[in-house]
């Protein structure tokens, strides 16, 4: 049924009971739906039975025991029943005006809810449906369209085709009351329904917040009750948090079925853990690479994308010396900032960065090589050294070098020291000078 708001049309009434009619909101197989007000101010939803069926005594008499147990539910999560009378030519009931979207709608427009959001919505509507198995009432058409997303949180209507627990779901022979794809099994085959049939629908309502699609496809009325008693729902797109659950809702046994009881609270507790965020962290996308995956895929991406370091002894990070006050951080320090750290020398974190910078290169041994500038210091110092021991030794040798002496009143400049050795016997040499010498005495 829509609730989207219409004008009223010629064939509408303008006043039921004491309540004047503003708007459609909707129409159903039971009849339409009106936007309503009393003398208060006060806004209801009144639906009016369809003159045909309140020509049916037995529709009016059933009629009559589905608002009777309505009376009785208590809870929150529900419209809460206005008025109604049984005994007009067209039967009318009306209930508390919900504001907000259809659960329908909100899907249909925005998207599938997060995980922490379907859980939540699926917690409020297991308590509400609490409230209505403990008045003896089985719902029998919960749906996306029947639960309306108010400020307060979600709430059950359209109470139309519910019914005491235990009676049948056939109206008529071969007839099934309800909706393709969101029907129970036993709906189906015309068996007895129990509160158990609201949790199969259930199953099949949070499937489709979590997907935006019904977890049994589409088709014909035909098509989609076949799947429904034969074929296992498609749930590929429910949260990993959810799927279970939501597989036990869809069960094909009733008594296979998790109570709403059981579901309220496992869903309370899905929902305040994803709320927290430990599970489903989906981070947002680089601008350099939007083909990765987000979710849970991203964890593997990330693992498949990691640089693996080569095997071999892993050289222990530099100890910080910054507990003495006024130390320098050493060159490994200096380039471990340098290489990504978070922290610059001296304390002051270092500006971040959308992309890591790449780790330097291992040698073999596991060891990570000189900084370049350390080197290029070495390197200048061995220059300097080398150079001066050169000079050193140039001093050295021309200290030790030519001598100097007189001749004819100019400086000698290449003057070489005379050897001097011991004669040998016969040497004419020899002769010769002890001659010159005989001669100058």
């Amino acid at each position: 049924m829509d609730m989207a708001m219409m004008r009223l049309r010629r064939e509408d009434p303008r006043v039921v009971g004491s309540f004047r009619l503003h708007r459609r909101l909707g129409a159903g197989g039971m009849g339409v739906v009106y936007l309503g007000s009393d003398k208060r101010g006060q806004r209801v939803a009144l639906k009016v039975i369809r003159p045909d069926l309140a020509e049916d005594q037995e529709f009016r008499s059933r009629f009559a025991r589905e608002v009777s147990a309505a009376r009785r539910i208590r809870g929150g999560c529900t419209a809460r029943l206005v008025a109604a009378d049984l005994e007009a030519d067209r039967p009318w009931f009306a209930t508390q005006y919900v504001p907000g979207p259809s659960l329908h709608d909100k899907v249909a427009e925005e998207g599938a809810l997060t995980a922490a959001e379907v859980a939540a919505v699926g917690a409020a509507l297991s308590e509400g449906l609490v409230a209505v198995h403990e008045a003896g009432v089985v719902h029998r058409d919960l749906k996306p369209s029947n639960i309306l997303l108010s400020p307060k949180g979600p709430r059950i209507i359209d109470f139309g085709i519910a019914w005491a627990t235990g009676a049948s779901t056939l109206t008529h022979v071969g007839t099934a009351v309800g909706s393709p794809g969101f029907l129970a099994p036993e709906q189906v085959r015309g068996a007895a329904v129990t509160p158990a049939t609201d949790v199969f629908s259930l199953g099949a309502t949070l499937a489709y917040a979590a997907t935006g699609d019904s977890p049994f496809g589409h088709g014909s009325s035909e098509v989609m009750l076949y799947r429904v008693v034969h074929e296992e729902p498609q749930l590929h797109g429910v949260h990993d948090a959810l799927a279970p659950l939501v597989r036990a809702c869809l069960a094909k046994d009733p008594e296979e079925r998790p109570s709403t009881l059981q579901l309220s609270l496992r869903l309370k507790e899905i929902a305040t853990r994803e709320a927290q965020g430990f599970t489903d962290v989906r981070p947002p996308v680089p601008r350099g690479d939007p083909d990765r995956p987000t979710g849970r895929l991203a964890e593997q991406y990330a693992d498949q994308r990691t640089v693996r370091r080569p095997q071999g002894p892993v050289t222990p990070p530099p100890r910080n010396n910054g507990s003495r006050p006024g130390a320098r951080p050493t060159p490994a320090q200096r380039n471990t900032t340098r290489s990504g750290n978070t922290t610059r020398s001296g304390g002051r974190p270092a500006p971040r960065s959308g992309a890591r910078r790449p780790a330097p290169r291992t040698t073999g041994a596991g060891r990570r090589p000189a900084n370049p500038r350390l080197l290029r210091q070495r390197l200048f110092v061995f220059v300097v050294v080398t150079l001066l021991v050169a000079l050193g030794i140039a001093a050295a040798q021309g200290c030790q070098g030519p001598a100097r002496g007189l001749d004819d009143g100019n400086v000698r400049q290449d003057v070489r020291p005379q050897q001097s050795y011991a004669p040998l016997p016969g040497d004419l040499m020899v002769d010769q000078h002890r001659s010159q010498l005989n001669r100058d005495d």
